[in-house]
């Protein structure tokens, strides 16, 4: 039977890796995305969210 202390450091600890490999995933998830768009940006595609007349 396991004990209530180690029963503690075992949830924290799980928690810990899944909240680090949360942050792993959205981390690479958002250099994938600013990797594609800085590739449509450099093909001419423009956001529709940015006004006509200002280009970068």
């Amino acid at each position: 039977m396991m004990s209530h202390e180690a029963f503690v450091f075992l949830s924290y600890g799980a928690t810990a890796l899944t909240l680090a490999g949360l942050l792993i995933g959205i981390v690479l998830d958002g250099r994938a995305r600013r990797r594609e768009l800085a590739e449509l940006e450099a093909q001419g595609v423009r956001r529709r969210s940015e006004p006509a007349g200002e280009a970068n």
